[in-house]
């Protein structure tokens, strides 16, 4: 998320590097409401697409798939959302929710992303969630059923738990979901300025300049002086096999909600830098559950949303002991 008046969050990194951070962008005026969930719209017939992958494509697509063989040879990127194993009390929750929805990883300045924790306010939509899902030409016409496909249940499972109105659609979106390669994403620049109009230079870097070890990306915007957010881009690599891609798309979507933050406390979730998991958990459905209660309201500081957001957490665990 970035200039507009949002934040940038990284995904999945390298081990020790944040799953997904944060920083202010861009602003435009959103609008109020608390719509109906809502389903995610069928994907429209694609066309046929001749993909001539270049060297490029290829060393990356083997470098990320050895990662990911990595990761799931170390037991990491687990897929079953938490267990026995990962207890948490409702003490745990509230902790995590503040660390994760109230502080930002990253700050933006002239010289690009700086990894300073600093304290935020709550951040969310206001206003339905339009999401739309793009690709470089380098993305072949197979993959892109697929990527609409996850694209859309998941937008569905995250409207379900937010009980924020989350639609596909390709009509004025204000989310978009970009699947590019390499080529494609140093070539998106005038696609960006055209998403966000006057989006700052910092946040296009950001984006153009994705170090290889940072595998996806998203920044949301907010309109100037808001809190809440009224423009999102999300950037995959193209080069990801399934379960990274999928793991990009769980963490990147929601973090552009709102849970802009990593924290190493944080169990079972994907908002840790340890990658232990590589989809969304129980524990994040939580997270999202607390995030839009509207007894919380952005633009709340962390002094302010704390004390109701234990009351909540207490609700949402049964008041299990701390």
């Amino acid at each position: 998320m970035m200039r507009w008046g949002g934040i940038v969050a990284f995904g999945l990194g390298l081990m020790a590097l944040t799953a997904c951070t944060q920083t202010s962008p861009p602003q435009t005026t959103p609008i109020s409401s608390t719509p109906p969930k809502a389903r995610a719209t069928e994907p429209a017939p694609i066309a046929p697409i001749v993909v001539q992958p270049t060297v490029q494509d290829d060393a990356l697509r083997t470098y990320y798939k050895r990662l990911e063989n990595d990761l799931l040879t170390r037991g990491l990127l687990r897929t079953d959302g938490g267990g026995p194993d990962t207890p948490f009390t409702d003490t745990q929750l509230t902790r995590n929710f503040v660390r994760i929805a109230l502080f930002d990883e990253y700050v933006s300045d002239a010289r690009g992303l700086r990894a300073t924790p600093t304290e935020s306010k709550l951040r969310r939509w206001d206003q339905p969630v339009r999401m739309s899902v793009e690709f470089g030409e380098g993305t072949s016409a197979e993959q892109r059923v697929k990527d609409r496909a996850n694209v859309a249940r998941y937008a569905n499972r995250l409207s379900r738990i937010s009980g924020l109105s989350i639609t596909q659609t390709d009509v004025n979106p204000n989310y978009y979901v970009l699947f590019l390669n390499e080529n494609d994403r140093l070539n998106s620049e005038a696609r960006l300025r055209e998403i966000v109009p006057g989006i700052a230079p910092s946040s296009v870097r950001a984006i153009l300049g994705l170090p290889r070890d940072q595998l996806c990306i998203v920044v949301a915007f907010s309109e100037q002086g808001r809190s809440d957010y009224s423009k999102a881009v999300a950037v995959v690599r193209d080069e990801h096999s399934d379960l990274m891609r999928q793991s990009c798309i769980h963490e990147e979507l929601a973090q552009g909600l709102g849970l802009a933050n990593d924290s190493p406390a944080a169990r079972p979730s994907i908002f840790n830098d340890d990658e232990e998991f590589g989809l969304l958990t129980t524990h994040d459905e939580l997270l999202l559950k607390m995030l839009y209660d509207r007894r919380l309201t952005s633009g709340m500081t962390a002094e302010q949303a704390t004390p109701i957001a234990k009351i909540i957490a207490t609700e949402l665990t049964g008041g299990s002991a701390s």
